[in-house]
């Protein structure tokens, strides 16, 4: 109770959580009469944590209608991540692949597997962690384009192969699985990975995979100049 306390809260780090929502969210809409009380203690445990630890700028403050957990963001490995994939980006945009590439890895690396695993683990379900799951993968994405742009494409292959297996839905990963393998002389396995794409967005979905998707199929197959390798200068 305590840990699912403190991670709705830290989710919400320096914002107001009302008691209600904290309720809603641990016990999906029908809490126990207890529910309140058992909220109660988990932030009294929560504070004398907080008391006897060495961070003394992090506080939990009873706020009407609920809590505020008052903390420095950067001691939040979601908010590191959030700045370091902006400044990634940014850096991306301007032209430096190098160094975005290496701000997005640094973001990256603060990951040890899903959020809150252990409460996942439990059949905790946020949809703030499924959004958290969708950052992750969208700065994995930002940063797998740019690497393929980079002439990176036999280094992030085998990443590439276990995202797909595990996220076989999202076009953009089977796209950059299929533009990696297809650089590295895989023309079939290319192929594979997008008939493997499509029975997975029919199947589950009862869609056919979009057009940029079908698209790079066909410039595949035709060996298009246009998708070949960068070439690096030296």
């Amino acid at each position: 109770m305590q840990r699912a306390v403190l991670g709705y809260l830290l989710l919400h780090a320096n914002q107001v959580v009302p008691t209600s929502r904290i309720l809603r969210a641990l016990w999906d809409g029908q809490p126990p009469l207890t529910a309140r009380k058992m909220v109660q203690n988990a932030v009294s445990a929560i504070r004398r944590m907080l008391a006897a630890g060495s961070d003394s700028s992090a506080m939990l403050l009873t706020h009407p209608p609920g809590y505020r957990l008052q903390v420095d963001p950067d001691a939040v490995d979601i908010h590191h991540f959030r700045r370091l994939v902006d400044q990634g980006r940014t850096a991306l945009a301007a032209g430096s692949l190098g160094r975005g590439t290496s701000l997005l890895r640094e973001a990256l690396a603060l990951w040890h597997g899903r959020a809150l695993a252990d409460l996942v683990e439990r059949g905790t379900s946020w949809s703030e962690l499924v959004a958290m799951e969708n950052e992750r993968l969208l700065a994995l994405e930002d940063c797998f384009d740019a690497e393929l742009e980079c002439g990176r494409h036999r280094e992030i292959t085998p990443e590439l192969e276990v995202l797909t297996e595990s996220e076989p839905l999202r076009e953009r990963l089977c796209m950059q699985f299929m533009l990696a393998l297809y650089r590295s002389g895989r023309q079939a396995d290319a192929l594979t990975v997008y008939r493997r794409t499509r029975a997975a967005l029919v199947d589950d979905l009862g869609i056919e995979p979009g057009r940029e998707l079908q698209r790079l199929q066909h410039m595949i197959l035709e060996h298009d100049m246009s998708i070949q390798a960068p070439m690096l200068v030296a």
